[in-house]
């Protein structure tokens, strides 16, 4: 399943709030939200509950994290074939949370273009934003580690990152897109990031931790029309 774009991804991490059966029902307000406004919501759930979740939405569904080996004698190990046959649309890779090493995210990437799966490559500065970039991944996602989980968004606390990585992955001259990430959590977030020139936004807690979901969602979605 392609994603449109703008677009709005949610990854759930492993809070317990969207785990097991909350992860189902937190997937299942994205994907009535991205029915009721038309916009492109994408969800990424812990890896457990991938399948689970995968069968219960008709939205993009995202692994967080995949290894770049292959499938058979590797316990232990998530591999795109299994995320593929799991339900899986894409994947995350390289996040702040679980980096990988270069060889690494080129192998994902390789894997994940020849199993037809998305792939959104996390990174954390305008240098490693380009090489990322000239791996052609589906997406570069931009996301100052030090903003993550905070309380202001990096369109506000550095909204120059944005436009340089927008603007340097644009002259590289691929097909690659640009979200970004890191303390966005409602509407003016999302306005501001479409206008440094995104093509979306990467989020975690300004949905799961909300209070109440399809509020913040419904926020949020606001904000690509603006």
């Amino acid at each position: 399943m392609r994603i449109r774009t703008p677009a709005i991804v949610v990854n759930f991490k492993t809070y317990p709030e969207a785990s097991g059966q909350r992860s189902v029902e937190l997937s299942q307000i994205c994907g009535k939200v991205a029915e009721e406004t038309g916009a492109s919501i994408v969800v990424a759930p812990p890896l457990m509950d991938l399948a689970l979740v995968a069968r219960s939405v008709d939205i993009p569904v995202f692994a967080q994290h995949l290894d770049s080996v292959v499938s058979g004698s590797t316990t232990g190990h998530l591999t795109v074939e299994n995320a593929k046959a799991s339900g899986a649309d894409g994947t995350l890779v390289n996040h702040s949370e679980r980096r990988l090493r270069i060889a690494e995210i080129h192998e994902v990437i390789d894997r994940c273009r020849s199993a037809g799966l998305t792939t959104i490559v996390c990174t954390n500065n305008l240098a490693v934003s380009k090489a990322s970039a000239a791996m052609e991944p589906d997406f570069v996602a931009i996301e100052p580690p030090e903003l993550i989980g905070g309380d202001v968004s990096v369109t506000s606390a550095n909204p120059r990152i944005v436009s340089d990585t927008v603007r340097a992955i644009r002259h590289i001259g691929n097909e690659v897109q640009v979200l970004c990430g890191a303390g966005v959590k409602n509407g003016r977030d999302v306005s501001k990031a479409v206008e440094l020139g995104t093509d979306g936004v990467l989020l975690a807690s300004g949905v799961v931790k909300s209070k109440d979901p399809r509020a913040t969602l419904m926020d949020l979605v606001g904000g690509l029309r603006k």
